[in-house]
Formats: C-alpha cells, sequence, structure tokens
C-alpha cells in the first residue's frame, strides 16, 4: 500500500545512491564506462527503501535509525551483485568462463572485489549518515502523514 513513509524511504535511498555513486566512479580504474551505472544504484534505492524501509516505518525512534542502516545495507548489497552480475554478463561475452558454474561464482567473486575497493571511509560515512538520516526522514513522514 503506498503511503508517505514508503515515497520518502524510497527518496531518500535513491538520492544515497545517487551521491555514493559518484562517489565510487574515482576508485574505479581510469577509463571504465559506467554506463548506466548511476541511474541502475537510484533505480536500486528506490526499490530498497520502498520495499525495506517503507513497510518498517512507525515503530520509534531507535528503530528508524536501525531502518535506515538496514535500508543502506540492503541498497549497497544488492547494488553490488546487480553490478557483479553485469560484469559477470560481459565478461561471459567475451568467453571468459569456462562453464556456468564459473560464472555464475564470478558474479560474488567481482562483487566482493567492488565491496573492497569501495570501503573507503568517506564511502562508509557517508552510507551511514545517509542510513540514519533516511531513517528519520521515514519515521518523520510516517508520523506526519499516516
Amino acid at each position: 500500500m503506498p503511503d508517505a513513509a514508503r515515497l520518502v524511504a524510497a527518496l531518500s535511498l535513491a538520492l544515497i545512491a545517487f551521491i555514493v555513486s559518484g562517489l565510487i566512479m574515482p576508485l574505479m580504474p581510469e577509463g571504465m564506462d559506467f554506463g548506466y551505472f548511476t541511474w541502475v544504484n537510484v533505480g536500486l534505492g528506490v526499490i530498497c527503501g520502498w520495499v525495506v524501509m517503507g513497510k518498517r516505518a512507525g515503530r520509534g525512534v531507535t528503530p528508524a535509525i536501525n531502518n535506515g542502516v538496514t535500508g543502506v545495507l540492503a541498497l549497497l548489497f544488492w547494488g553490488l551483485f546487480v553490478q557483479g552480475a553485469y560484469e559477470m554478463f560481459r565478461q561471459a561475452m567475451r568467453n571468459r568462463f569456462d562453464g556456468p558454474f564459473e560464472a555464475l561464482g564470478a558474479i560474488f567473486t567481482i562483487g566482493f572485489d567492488y565491496g573492497l575497493t569501495i570501503m573507503v571511509p568517506s564511502i562508509i560515512w557517508t552510507l551511514l549518515v545517509g542510513g540514519v538520516l533516511a531513517g528519520l526522514a521515514t519515521e518523520f513522514a510516517w508520523r506526519q502523514w499516516r
């Protein structure tokens, strides 16, 4: 059921995804083609905000902070998974894998490598502060527009 809390959560995580995508780009190898990287992450932010955070609104301030951090972690997980799957597919089209199971395992390997690349203080702090603010904004929206 659509409500203001789900909308605010979706927009908040979309904004966080947009900001963090801009912070990630300089960390990747030079000359990397990002294509729809930012917009895919923004779409994931909307989905994670709507599904993960929106339905958990209305439980108080401390659960709201936990809700925001949970939403950001879900966004991070799905972002790494989707970007890893895209990179695996790109490599598979160039016949870099011997079989389908090696290709499926590469999704997690590539996602893990991307995760190690983005573990820098600026991104971690942006995700944490953004998650707390998104959780509080979602809680405020739930209380204000029931």
